[in-house]
């Protein structure tokens, strides 16, 4: 029987099946379809499929086509670490604990079943490439082997010169419209390129039956070199290129058995290296500056950052604010490192259908968090605005009648662990706190969740964001539960959130409303 028509047939099954319940395994009456997870790193909705054609990603919009296209599917936390968690355990960050970069899962969640790791119980071999966990964070309990993790930098790509930061950055800022001298790009530009997990992260405690680090101490950030580089080098010679071509020889060897295989991709995040011929698809001159360069009109002292992360590396300002020449050098390196990225997602999907596993696989993509290229006058991620919070998400599900499809639902990231086991027939693990999306995929216009909830913490504050189909709403609370300040955004008239409305008298009954909505939290917000 053809793949397409046993899903079609899995499906019905499991139709008659969710009511029983969904937490017993379920029968396995025809074969059970393969699951390929593409992670991105840092990679914001703002490419083609997403309806930004300025960044070039033939490869992801020919994954939207024939799939599911989540228009609005919102992050935990906009850091890797606890958004990553979220997505792998079907758990928010105020039940894992997880809010930073150092901290394994498992030191709070011993027993925790992972999204992998329910599969490998079910019977699916489990493998991960490059970034899936957050790096030295690797959970071996998901996986049938160990993960794969490029060591070391090309050294041809490393001898090669940064062709992307030769212009020297001007001077001016939009943001501030006076002069601010600024040091050159090129500094450091032969420094070697940043493998996937990389740094000199020290263990500060390992489980004592395991010996898993639980938790490490902080990344070294110091002596990076230049933020964006152009390389005269091979794909296969960076980290991103060295785990596609490594997930093709294990499709290649797994095909003849079920297989959850994560394949996660580092690029776009910093520093933004890729081959020069992806930066030869942009013209340096057509790179569009951010339309809002600046803080939003009424925002809190806990809302922006100062773009640490970005700051670390050579030749970009301390403080203050990053000239125009310099921002449209780091957005067309941005540009450039998702081309490359979408391009090796190219060669994994390419070699699936070669191997004719197209029709036998689910393939599921994501992009961590958002990312800011100088919008709202920040960079990086670390804030709970919609810019940051908003994430890719898209689904292909082979032989489904409504492929093709973009789904306008507020979906979450704790969402995919239920939709991946319910699309393949796998029991979903005790305590997710998500909800499956397979009934949008039947229906994609049906009314579904009434908020998406995000969050961010600020040393002893923490920031809890709502999204609606209308309005960004946050609290900064502090650890008694009392909001120390709030933020109101109305996406009909504000998209962008430029202007932060929680303090108008006008808004007071829909800030007491959005309120009392938000401190009802996702239980009251699951669909009907």
């Amino acid at each position: 029987m053809h793949f397409c028509l046993k899903f079609v047939v899995f499906a019905l099954f499991l139709v008659g099946s969710i009511g029983a319940s969904t937490k017993a395994r379920a029968a396995d009456p025809v074969k059970r379809p393969n699951v390929l997870m593409i992670a991105v790193d840092d990679l914001r909705p703002t490419f083609g499929c997403y309806g930004h054609p300025e960044i070039k990603t033939p490869n992801l919009d020919k994954l939207a086509a024939g799939g599911f296209l989540y228009e609005r599917a919102y992050v935990m936390q906009a850091v890797c670490s606890p958004s990553r968690t979220s997505l792998l355990t079907g758990r928010r960050p105020d039940t894992t604990k997880i809010y930073d970069l150092q901290t394994h899962f498992r030191k709070n969640l011993p027993d925790i079943v992972t999204l992998p790791q329910a599969f490998k119980e079910a019977g699916y071999y489990t493998q991960s490439f490059g970034k899936i966990y957050h790096g030295g964070l690797d959970d071996p309990q998901s996986w049938s082997a160990p993960s794969f993790t490029p060591k070391g930098p090309p050294a041809k790509a490393a001898a090669q010169s940064a062709t992307a930061t030769q212009s020297k950055p001007q001077t001016q800022s939009r943001a501030q419209g006076k002069p601010k001298a600024q040091a050159s790009g090129k500094a450091g530009a032969k420094k070697k390129p940043q493998a996937v997990g990389a740094g000199n992260r020290k263990v500060l405690e390992r489980d004592p039956k395991t010996g898993l680090a639980l938790k490490l101490g902080p990344n070294n950030r110091t002596g990076r070199g230049p933020a964006w580089e152009s390389l005269e080098a091979a794909d296969d010679e960076l980290a991103d290129g060295k785990v596609a071509a490594r997930a093709i020889e294990v499709l290649r060897e797994v095909k003849d058995k079920p297989f959850f295989l994560a394949v996660g991709f580092v690029k776009p995040h910093l520093p933004f290296v890729a081959p020069k011929r992806y930066y030869d698809l942009y013209s340096a001159a057509d790179i569009k500056l951010p339309a809002n360069p600046y803080p939003p009109k009424g925002v809190t002292e806990f809302s922006l950052t100062n773009g640490g992360e970005l700051r670390t590396y050579a030749g970009v300002p301390q403080s203050g604010p990053v000239s125009d020449e310099m921002t449209r050098q780091l957005i067309h390196g941005y540009y450039a490192a998702a081309s490359f990225t979408d391009a090796q997602i190219g060669r994994v999907l390419d070699e699936l259908e070669r191997l004719g596993l197209a029709d036998d696989t689910i393939v599921c993509m994501w992009g961590d968090h958002g990312w800011k290229l100088g919008d709202h006058g920040s960079w990086c991620k670390h804030t709970n605005f919609e810019i940051d919070t908003h994430a890719p998400l898209i689904f292909r599900v082979p032989g489904h009648k409504q492929a093709g499809s973009k789904v306008p639902a507020l979906a979450e990231f704790v969402d995919v662990m239920p939709t991946l086991c319910e699309l393949a027939g796998v029991a979903v693990p005790e305590g997710v706190e998500g909800t499956s999306l397979v009934p949008t995929m039947t229906d994609p216009q049906r009314p579904w969740k009434s908020a998406a909830f995000s969050q961010y913490p600020r040393d002893k504050i923490m920031g809890y964001s709502m999204r609606t189909d209308r309005y960004r709403y946050t609290e900064w609370q502090n650890k008694q539960g009392e909001a120390v300040a709030r933020e109101l955004y109305d996406h009909e008239t504000d998209p962008d959130e430029n202007v932060n409305v929680a303090g108008d008298k006008a808004q007071a009954d829909l800030v007491a409303q959005l309120s009392k909505q938000l401190a009802a939290g996702w239980q009251a917000a699951r669909p009907k």
